[in-house]
Order: C-alpha cells, then sequence, then structure tokens
C-alpha cells in the first residue's frame, strides 16, 4: 500500500467511521431508552381494569387482589375468582364483568399481561420490601390513580440501587429505615 493511501484512511476515513459508529451508538442508547427502561410501557389486558376505580376511588388494598405480596417474592396476578368475590353480586350487567363472567364459569385463568418485570437474573422479594413498610407506589407509582396501569419508574440495577444507597431520601415516609444491601449477591444469586 502507498502512504498516501494510509494517510488517506487515518486522516479521512477513520475519524468519519469512528463519528459514524459513536453518533449511531448514542442515537440508539437514548431513543431506545424508554424501550429498554420500560418506561411507558401499557400493554392492553384481556380485561379493561380500572386501578382508579378499585383501588382508588374505593380504596381497595393491594394486597386484597395481589394476595401473596406478603409471604412470597412475586405479587402474584389475582385469580378469576377473586375478581368474582364482589362480582358474582356487583355490577353483573357491565360488559367487561360478564367476559370475567364467562371466564370463571369455564374455569380459565384470565391472560393478564405483565407489565412490570424485573429481570430473569435478578433476585427480587417482594415480601422483604412490603414487610419492611416500602409502600407498593414507591416502584409502581400511583397504581390508585391509574386507569389503565403502565409502569413509570425503570426497573433497572441503577434504580434498585440508588433506592438502597439512598433509602432515607427515597423513602421518607419510613422512620428510621436502613440503607438495603448493595453488595452483588443480595440480588444476583
Amino acid at each position: 500500500m502507498s502512504n498516501i493511501f494510509i494517510d488517506y484512511l487515518l486522516r479521512v476515513r477513520l475519524p468519519i467511521t469512528l463519528f459514524v459508529i459513536i453518533v449511531s451508538f448514542a442515537l440508539t442508547y437514548f431513543l431506545s431508552r424508554g424501550e429498554r427502561d420500560g418506561i411507558g410501557y401499557q400493554p392492553e389486558q384481556p380485561i379493561a381494569f380500572s386501578h382508579a376505580l378499585h383501588a382508588g376511588q374505593m380504596g381497595i388494598d393491594c394486597q386484597y387482589c395481589h394476595t401473596g405480596v406478603e409471604k412470597s417474592r412475586h405479587a402474584g396476578i389475582p385469580q378469576v375468582a377473586t375478581c368474582m368475590n364482589c362480582h358474582s353480586v356487583a355490577r353483573k350487567d357491565r360488559p367487561q364483568i360478564i367476559k370475567l363472567t364467562s371466564f370463571y364459569k369455564e374455569g380459565k385463568a384470565l391472560g393478564w399481561v405483565r407489565i412490570h418485570k424485573v429481570p430473569e437474573y435478578a433476585y427480587f422479594n417482594h415480601s422483604v420490601h412490603v414487610n419492611k413498610g416500602i409502600e407498593c407506589a414507591s416502584c409502581h407509582g400511583d397504581v390508585a390513580q391509574m386507569e389503565k396501569v403502565a409502569q413509570v419508574n425503570r426497573f433497572t440495577m441503577g434504580a434498585c440501587l440508588d433506592c438502597h444507597r439512598n433509602a432515607p431520601a427515597k423513602l421518607p415516609y419510613l422512620k428510621n429505615v436502613k440503607k438495603g444491601p448493595d453488595y452483588c449477591w443480595a440480588c444476583h444469586r
């Protein structure tokens, strides 16, 4: 190869190539952030369920429907039978309740679409957090005001570590709250 060609590669081609790579990476990183973090994720559900009505206006506690949250690492998705505790009597003539009742009578599970999800490689235990007094809204947002639930907070390692390291500032409603563990094997088991 001639010196002119190598000089051209180093002075022109290399800087342009590096610039394109860096700009592409930066654009991809920032434009896909919502998708990576899950913020704004709001899937269609098989039944139009209003948390604003049930948890908000009616004041039904999260744990009435999400029964496993105090004892299990998973909050649990409510079974149709839980809904039917009230809807075998209340508002039976509404289209969504009629649909719900048909699932119940056929013994079918509702195919709720999961909204909030911690990555598979990370261990998270709902019961530990709930039993420490941490409110559901701290991670899930004010679901009681949501007609249709959406993810409003990041479920990333950085977000969890930020809360664990700054618990008194992040959870001011808890008295004498201590920092959470921030060593790797607390979550990566």
